[in-house]
Parts: C-alpha cells; structure tokens; sequence
C-alpha cells in the first residue's frame, strides 16, 4: 500500500500555503511535525479530499484519486483538530450517527461500535453524554469516529492539542496500536507525540518539504551540534539575539544555556546529546522568536 504525493501545491490570492510537496508514504506511523502555520492541515486536508489541490496530484496504489472518487474516500479515516460533537448524544449514540453518514449497514455498524469503544477504552462509558467526556475521552472518540470504515489511510490532525501528560501517552499508546496494516499521518508541533512511535518524521515549513527522516538520522544529523555552556545573566540577551536556544535554567548567579549551533563558538560551551527538542529549535526556531514556552 501506498501514497504518492507528487508536486502538491495549495495557494490562496495572497498565500502559498503548501508548496511544491512530494513524498512517498507506505504503511506505518508518520509524524507531520511543523510550527503552527507551517501548512500541515493544508496539506492533509488536501491528501482526505476535502481541499482541491492548486497544482500536483495524490496517488493511492499508483492510481490518481481524483479518478477513483468514491472508492478513495471509502479508504480515508479523519479525525480534524476541531471536530464538531453533539454534546447531548452519548458516545454509542453518536458512533451510530457517523455510521449512518458514513453508510455503513447497521448491523456491521452495531459490531464495528462495540469493537471500537473496547480499542478505545470508551465501553463502560457508552451510554454517558459526550458533554460529561474530559478532553482525552473526546479525543478517543474522535479516533473511533475515524475508524468506523475501517480506514487504509487514517489522517490525524493535531490529536492530542490540549491533552494533560498522561491523556497524551495513552492516546500515542493507542494510535500505536491501531496502526498495524495502516498509514497513519499524525500531525502535531509537540516533539513527544512522534518521537518514539512515528517510523518518520516529516518535517514541513512555510508549506515546504525540509526533510523526512527516521528518528535516528534526526538525532545523527545533530550530533557534534548541540551544546551547553554557563554564561551571566548580562550575557543572555547577546546570547538569545546570536543562537538558538533551546532551554534556559537559572543556578543561582549562573545562567545555563542549552543552544543548536553548527559550530563551538563560545569557550567553555560542551558538546551534549542531543534530543527531539533540539531537532525541532534547529529546523523551525527563529531568532525573533522568545525562548519560553514548550514546543
């Protein structure tokens, strides 16, 4: 099974919003990893046929979706950053819902239902209002919801926005899980949702391909670039305007620094391991950008 993204491009009157994209995909996990903005719900709208693609094509086992229409979309699972619930209907009584929509025959719909909400861990609460859900249990349903049809291609938009820590590890846990004969496309700006379950990173800014590689080569290509060193506080704000820096931790009267630089360029700095913090400072980070926050 596979994907093949040749030349994809979406503009608008005053935007490129994914540009000139291609790549080949085959069963297994990818992590769409990309600063906000960066053109990834562009691009994955495009790939579940809901954006027309301003030039380029997606090919589904060699053959142009545009030309097998219906028989494309019967292969695509969806799950969008904001999806739209009933609040009012009960997690079964919504899954029947998108059964219906979905065309699925209701008696295959009933087994699927009760399949999924076991996968997802929803079945003791099947019958409580979707209003009652935490934010985690919503976003399980919403990755039952996309399952219903048994996807090839499931398409996950920023699933875990949102979620506490451990909502996080058992939603990765469970994408995982369910992603045996599949590709699955998980996108998200948070390093620690794809670093140990994607087989690929793919790597996407201001709509451009930059790069896709396995977890591995990622953390190689730094290697030799990722340093530490301890400075004074009137040497951060030169510090912050000339590197990218990664992580800033206070000791006292001393300041440590972590930066991604190709070079050794301040005396005393130590070359360190480096991490998928790092990987995304040294592709995405700009130096305008505050240094605070978590990516």
């Amino acid at each position: 099974m596979k994907i093949k993204i040749n030349n994809l491009s979406k503009k608008y009157s005053d935007k490129v919003a994914v540009d000139n994209f291609s790549l080949e995909l085959t069963e297994g996990v990818y992590g769409l990893l990309g600063p906000n903005g960066a053109g990834k719900t562009t691009l994955m709208r495009m790939i579940v046929d809901i954006l027309e693609p301003t030039n380029g094509e997606i090919l589904f086992n060699g053959v142009n979706k545009d030309l097998l229409k219906e028989r494309y979309r019967e292969v695509l699972g969806y799950l969008p950053q904001d999806m739209g619930y009933y609040k009012n209907f009960t997690a079964e009584r919504f899954l029947k819902y998108i059964a219906a929509l979905k065309g699925i025959n209701k008696n295959q719909a009933i087994e699927k239902i009760d399949e999924l909400l076991k996968i997802v861990n929803l079945e003791t609460d099947r019958k409580r209002k979707i209003s009652k859900f935490s934010g985690g249990m919503i976003r399980r349903l919403g990755i039952a919801q996309a399952l219903l049809n048994d996807p090839k291609i499931l398409i996950l938009d920023e699933p875990t926005a949102g979620l506490d820590p451990n909502e996080r590890i058992k939603f990765r846990n469970l994408i995982s899980h369910i992603s045996k004969n599949r590709i699955v496309i998980l996108s998200t700006h948070i390093v620690s949702d794809i670093e140990f379950i994607a087989k690929e990173v793919i790597l996407i800014d201001y709509g451009k391909l930059i790069a896709c590689k396995n977890r591995e080569e990622l953390l190689y290509d730094l290697e030799g670039k990722v340093w530490e060193v301890i400075i004074t506080e009137k040497d951060l704000d030169r510090m912050e305007q000339e590197y990218k820096i990664v992580n800033i931790m206070r000791m006292d009267d001393e300041i440590k620094v972590r930066i991604v630089n190709d070079k050794k360029l301040i005396e005393g700095a130590k070359a360190v391991k480096p991490n998928f913090e790092d990987v995304y400072v040294h592709y995405f980070k700009r130096k305008e950008e505050a240094c605070y926050g978590s990516f």
